[in-house]
């Protein structure tokens, strides 16, 4: 058996979708898997924890990554820049893991130009109703925040024909075996497994 290559996924979704949860919990059940840690210029939410969540650096030191061409994506979401350090990603799918990005469409449009063997994933909520629900439950915006981010959810929603794989989260632990059942399927594609089984593939031709 050879070392292998670990695969890359795009996992995208409106605010609110509860993509965070889902990964979280696919995380929590196979360690194996890491999550892209980018780098963003919004404020630490409470809870939030540095380089952890993100990691929080102020908008000159981002402009600088930028001109170091230090990002493999970048995107400007909500008046906030967020982008994924190249150097961290590749290290880390060369360790052999499989790793998540957790990006928008535009993000997820730009990574795929640079990795197309990238596998992408789209999470979306039941319905619009279900959406505006989990939005207000969490108790952190205003009427009109929720109004702007139900208008750019909309918007976002319509990529989804962009994606290798659609979730849909009505029910979180249908949600998470079908986001399981994605990585499985992945790791038993051929040029995963002839990496894995290199020995034993030369060894059952000769």
């Amino acid at each position: 058996m050879t070392h292998s290559t670990g695969i890359l996924y795009i996992v995208s979704a409106p605010s609110g979708a509860g993509k965070t949860s889902l990964v979280k919990a696919l995380i929590d059940a196979q360690p194996q898997i890491r999550v892209s840690v980018s780098h963003t210029t919004r404020a630490m939410r409470p809870g939030e924890i540095n380089d952890v969540n993100y990691h929080f650096v102020d908008r000159a030191e981002f402009l600088r990554m930028i001109e170091h061409g230090d990002f493999l994506e970048q995107a400007e979401v909500f008046g906030n820049l967020y982008g994924t350090s190249q150097s961290r990603l590749q290290q880390t799918l060369d360790e052999g893991h499989d790793l998540i990005l957790e990006i928008d469409w535009q993000g997820a449009e730009q990574v795929r130009r640079l990795m197309p063997d990238a596998r992408s994933i789209f999470i979306l909520p039941p319905t619009q109703q279900a959406l505006r629900q989990r939005l207000t439950n969490r108790g952190q915006d205003s009427d009109e925040i929720i109004e702007g981010r139900m208008r750019e959810a909309v918007s976002e929603m319509s990529h989804y024909v962009e994606y290798d794989f659609i979730v849909i989260n009505d029910d979180f632990a249908a949600a998470l075996e079908d986001l399981k059942a994605i990585f499985r399927a992945n790791q038993l594609r051929q040029k995963p497994q002839q990496q894995r089984f290199n020995n034993l593939l030369a060894e059952l031709l000769a």
